[in-house]
């Protein structure tokens, strides 16, 4: 937890793969100080025509190699959100060359009754995690 749903262009390699997710959970770990198995990703690839990304008025051009994530946690502070989108972006650049400009990130919020990891119980209730 937090739990990473990436939309992507198709065509990536499995190398250029892992070192997104690899960079996505890098940014994870330093913003969110969660530890580090705790690592859930998702990745659904796209033709380039079913990824529609625009720039929401602000005049950002977007690339083929655009990153929709939509992350899915716990509520946390703005200034970790914050640090989140900064490190995301500085950690694709340095090690995919995403450029800033292609990375489009979605915070969603839910409760500890929200999760489960397994054997039917919601482990941040029951005192296990």
């Amino acid at each position: 937890m937090p739990l990473l749903r990436f939309d992507l262009v198709a065509g990536r390699t499995p190398e250029e793969l892992r070192s997104l997710l690899d960079a996505a959970h890098a940014a994870v770990l330093e913003a969110f100080e969660v530890p580090a198995g705790d690592r859930y990703q998702v990745v659904h690839q796209h033709p380039a025509e079913e990824l529609v990304v625009e720039d929401t008025g602000l005049g950002i051009t977007r690339t083929r190699d655009v990153v929709l994530l939509q992350v899915t946690s716990r509520p946390r502070p703005v200034e970790q959100k914050q640090r989140f989108h900064r490190l995301l972006t500085e950690h694709l650049q340095r090690s995919c060359g995403t450029d800033p400009a292609d990375v489009v990130v979605s915070l969603v919020e839910n409760s500890d009754a929200d999760w489960s990891f397994g054997h039917g119980r919601a482990q941040f209730l029951t005192g296990e995690l």
